[in-house]
This record gives C-alpha cells, structure tokens and sequence, in this order.
C-alpha cells in the first residue's frame, strides 16, 4: 500500500526522500511523488512507476528545498498516473495520504458546488481542497486541518506542506499508522518506523484520531477533541525497526491495531472504487464461467478463513465449495473435477500440509491459485496463480491481521467470479464493492470498543471453559474466536453454529459457562436470537458482541455486552473479528501468559 515520509530538514531533502519511499517498496506502489518548498513556493516532481522513474525525474528538474513529503501510490480511485500520484496540491498546500476517504464523492459534490474544479481522479484531491478551502477562511493551516478532519470518513494518514511556511507540516491519522521522528533541529513523519530509520531512533507513534503539527524542534499532538495530549518517545535499536512494536505490549495488540489499514491497502489492490469493480489478479489460467466446484484447502487460522469464504463464493459466484484442512486433503486421494479449481490458503506460504495438499491437485491437472501474505514463498511460487494479501510481516504467532486480508480477499475473488459468471449483475457489484470499502473504517470504529472488551475479557479469564456462537459468516468467526482463546490463553473452548446448540453443546451451559454470541442484524438475525434464549433459559453468562439496535431487539439481558457500529450483514464477519481477537488477547493478558510466544505453536508449520 501506500507510504508516507516527511521531513524538515537542514539540507535538501528529495534525496533523502527518496531513499526513504525505497524502504517502503515492500508495501507495493504503482507511482511515487515528493513536494518541497522551493523558496517557500509548493514544488512537485511526480512520476508512474517505480522510485527510478522518480528519481530520473528529480535528475533533470532537481529540488534544493529543505522541508518536504514523498509517497508511494497503490491506485485505489484512479488509474495509476502521474496525475493521479501524489503529493496533491492546491495554490495552498499539498497532501500525501494512506487510506480511503468513503465519503469523497459526497465531499467532491460539495466542493465543486461551492467552484472546485478538480484535476484528478483521486480521493486525496477532497482532503486538499477541504483544507483549502478552510484556509481562505482563516489563513490559519492548523485551524484549518482541524476544521477538515471531522468531515473525513474511513481510514486515512495524512501529511500536509503548506506554501510559504518553510517551518510547518501537520500529520493525522485515523485506522492507518503515522509515526513522528525526532532528531536534533530536525523532525519527520513515516507510515512506519522503517521509513524513519536512517534518521532517527527516537519514534512516538501517533494514536487513532491524533494529529500534529511539527516544526523543527517541536510536535504538538491533539486528539480527536482537540486537546494536547504526550505519546510516549520509544528509543528503538536499528536491528528493530523490522519488528517494531510501536506504544502496544504485544506485537499482537499492535497489528489487531494495524487491521483497519492492511485490510484497507488489501482492498484497495482488488478494488477499482471509483467505478465499483473487482480487479482480479493477472493472469489467472483459467476462465471463471468454465470452473464447477472449488476445492480449498488451508491449516488453522486460514481454514476458517477459508470456511467464511465458501459462504461468499456460493452465495454470489454460484460455485460448489468443498474446503477441507490441508492434513485431511493431503492424505484422503479426494476425487477432484477436471474443470475444478483448487484454491490453498496460506499466511506464510511454507505450509507443510497446505503445500502438499497444492501438489495433489497440481498433479490432478486442476490450477491452483494460492491466497498468500509472503509472494516469494514456496506456495506462491508453485501455483498457477497468486491472489496476494497485503498485511506486512505478522510477528505474532496468533494470527490477526493475515486472517483479515485474507478474508478481504477472498470477498473480491468471489464478488469478482460472480460478475465474471453472470450470477451478480453490475449494480450488484458496485453495491457489494461499496460495502467492502467500509470494512477498514468499520474496523477502526470496532477498535474504539476496546475498553468495554477489556472489561469483559477479565471476566472470561476466570472461566475453564467457553462456548462461541454465530451463523452464517459467523458461524466459522466463532470457531476462529474459540481458536484464538485457546492459542494464547489456554482456556478451552469451542465454536458452534448457533443452530446446532441444542443438538449437544446445550448439555454444557451452565451459570458459569461464558457464551460468546456474534449477532449482527442479518436474514437469521431472529433465529440467533431464538439460540440466545435458550441459553438464557438454562442460566448461561451471554456475552454478545452485536450493534447496538441488534442488542436492543434481542430482548436479552447479557452478562456483557460489546457494541459493534451498524453495518451491512454481507462483510460484517471481517469487522466482528477485532472483538472476538480482542477478547481472546485481554483475557490472555489477564491471566500473564506470553500472547506473542503462546506454548507449543510457531508461526509458521513447515512440517507434519
């Protein structure tokens, strides 16, 4: 996805710019710009492609100024252009930005009512021209970015330089991560600190709905009130730039934190928001029309992504979905249709099962495309063709951030198929596509509940034994949540379809079970609930993690409740993910057990 770096500097800074975005490159870009002010004038050079092209740019037309922002695109409302490559400017600032704004197009309405006259195809040209906008009413740039933030909705990190200050930039965020960089008479901002590191060691990372405004000696952070606030300075070694916890305990918090910006950067690849289209990977080698039955396969946290997906596949692609767990494929010579397609899921690509389950079906002459975090792994090189996620490196052995991307994949190949089959119409795409842009705005909202989970989670780290309920999506993201308790607090407990409760699970509820319910308002919203009273009738703790009109209609007195932003039912699974994490991460915490390091597991299974 895209990166973000600013500098004020004591020399020119392009070149350092430059070598700055080239850390990045890891995140995957289609262009790359810097601004500089040039004696106190806005400055651009930007240009398609790779940091090369830039860097030949800046050769013939070099910059000498000594405050500037670069960026690296990953074409989300736009082709991939230099017109539509950032820094975006105005005669008053330019703005680099990571992220979706959903509500541009109401935004650009708006504007152009009010005279705007906009020149790209982009998101980020709203933020410019609302700040300038507020500009000519005050003159004033902190007032006016202040004035502009609430009007933004979705993910977003911005950087602003503003024309004819040589001593001021401004930084926000919102679901995306922007860090501060401080130096001696010199100040930065990065979308990580690896962009940072040449630089500096010291880092504060800037939390949900802060913004700053930097000169070359001091930051001043504010929240989303508006008041000063201190984020702790970390002193990180060179070597950790990679592994970078940033202000959370865990490498687990930080990228349950990090969700609403790589799922977003994950959409934003298969995505074409401005016409409400799927882009489906290059080169798949097989056409979807011709393809009757998918065969997956994955281990773990992938399976149930998997299982989730077999939902989305069916319901709008109209394709049978067999899903097994890559160790049973592997070994059970499954009958496969020769215009079957195989689809692996793997976070790491290495594996073991997974990977044979792969060659199984490579051998009976099915293509394969792998759904994979690491694009030089082992299954990423042995499949026909590769559906990237895009969620960075994932430190943490209880998988989060790589479940998400996943999923968020999984939902573009199967909206895309659908379209490509005939079985979902244009509308229909543009309807569901409009739906998955929200997920990372969603997503950052869920994030905003965590001090309710935290509560609750207390409670489910007294119990030995804990039941998680859902249906439909949610019926494999509550196998997914009983997973994660299991994996890093070791208390044992299982995940149900809600309708199977009373064909077993039943028998186990008691006044001390705690029973987890994912409810959002769906088609079988009532018949969850039906589920819940019968646990309520037999005395069960219910902790239901649903909206607030959803909890309202329940007619349930829960032991907890945990209160999720309304949102369309078609992806709400990838939004109810950051609770059922969240849970299983503080009731692990509560109890003192190694969350990142949990007993017996490894991030990646290379063997039987």
């Amino acid at each position: 996805m895209c990166g973000i770096v600013g500098i004020l500097g004591k020399e020119p800074v392009a070149p350092l710019l430059v070598d700055s975005l080239r850390r990045l490159e890891y995140r995957g870009y289609d262009s790359a710009g810097v601004a500089t002010l040039e004696e106190g004038r806005l400055t651009r050079r930007r240009a398609e492609g790779k940091l090369r092209n830039l860097e030949g740019r800046l050769k013939e037309e070099p910059l000498s100024g000594t405050i500037g922002i670069g960026h690296t695109r990953w074409a989300t409302h736009g082709r991939p252009s230099e017109r539509n490559a950032h820094p975006h400017a105005t005669d008053r600032l330019a703005v680099v930005h990571n992220g979706i704004i959903e509500n541009f197009r109401e935004l650009r309405q708006e504007l152009e009512a009010g005279g705007d006259v906009f020149e790209t195809e982009t998101d980020t040209e709203v933020v410019a021209r609302l700040v300038t906008r507020e500009m000519r009413k005050t003159n004033d740039p902190a007032k006016a970015v202040a004035a502009s933030l609430p009007h933004l909705r979705g993910a977003f990190a911005l950087a602003f330089l503003f024309d004819g200050h040589e001593d001021l930039m401004i930084g926000a965020r919102k679901g995306a991560p922007l860090a501060i960089g401080f130096g001696e008479g010199e100040m930065y901002l990065g979308s990580d600190a690896l962009a940072l590191a040449p630089f500096t060691r010291t880092i504060s990372y800037l939390e949900d709905g802060d913004w700053v405004v930097l000169d070359r000696t001091t930051a001043v952070i504010r929240d989303a009130f508006g008041a000063k606030v201190k984020r702790p300075r970390i002193q990180t070694s060179a070597g950790a730039f990679l592994v970078d916890k940033g202000n959370h305990r865990h490498f687990m918090a930080k990228e349950i934190h990090e969700q609403p910006e790589v799922v977003g950067r994950t959409l934003s690849h298969y995505l074409d928001m401005a016409n409400g289209r799927v882009r489906m990977p290059e080169g798949l080698p097989f056409d979807w029309k011709a393809i009757d039955r998918i065969t997956m396969s994955a281990c773990g946290t992938a399976y149930y992504a998997g299982l989730v997906g077999k939902y989305w596949f069916e319901r709008y692609a109209r394709i049978p979905v067999e899903i097994d767990v890559a160790s049973e494929f592997r070994y059970r010579e499954a009958p496969l249709s020769d215009k079957g397609l195989a689809l692996v899921i793997s976070q790491s690509g290495e594996t073991a099962d997974t990977l044979a389950g792969l060659r199984y079906a490579k051998d009976c002459g099915l293509p394969v495309l792998a759904v994979v975090n690491v694009p030089t792994s082992t299954i990423a090189r042995e499949s026909s063709a590769v559906a990237p996620t895009l969620a960075g490196p994932e430190i943490g052995v209880a998988s989060t951030k790589a479940f998400t991307c996943q999923l968020a994949v999984l939902a573009c190949l199967a909206i895309g198929a659908g379209r490509a089959r005939g079985t979902i119409d244009a509308a229909k795409e543009r309807e569901l596509v409009a739906e998955l842009v929200k997920v990372p705005g969603l997503m950052a909202d869920a994030l905003q509940t965590e001090t309710a989970i935290e509560h609750v989670a207390r409670d489910i780290a007294k119990a030995t034994d804990v039941l998680f309920l859902g249906r439909g999506t949610n019926y494999p993201l509550a196998m997914e949540g009983a997973l994660k308790l299991k994996e890093i607090s070791y208390i044992h407990a299982e995940g149900y379809a809600a309708g199977e409760l009373k064909h077993g699970p039943i028998a186990l509820i008691d006044e001390e079970m705690p029973v987890v319910v994912l409810a959002p308002r769906d088609a079988i919203f009532e018949k969850t609930v039906s589920n819940m009273q019968e646990v309520a009738a037999r005395g069960g703790r219910i902790i239901l993690i649903a909206d607030a009109h959803a909890a309202h209609d329940a007619g349930i007195e829960p032991a907890g409740t945990l209160v999720m932003p309304e949102m369309a039912p078609d992806f709400a699974a990838i939004a109810y993910a950051v609770p059922a994490q969240l849970l299983a991460y503080y009731a692990a915490v509560t109890l003192g057990k190694d969350v990142d390091q949990p007993r017996n597991l490894a991030k990646s299974v290379t063997v039987e």
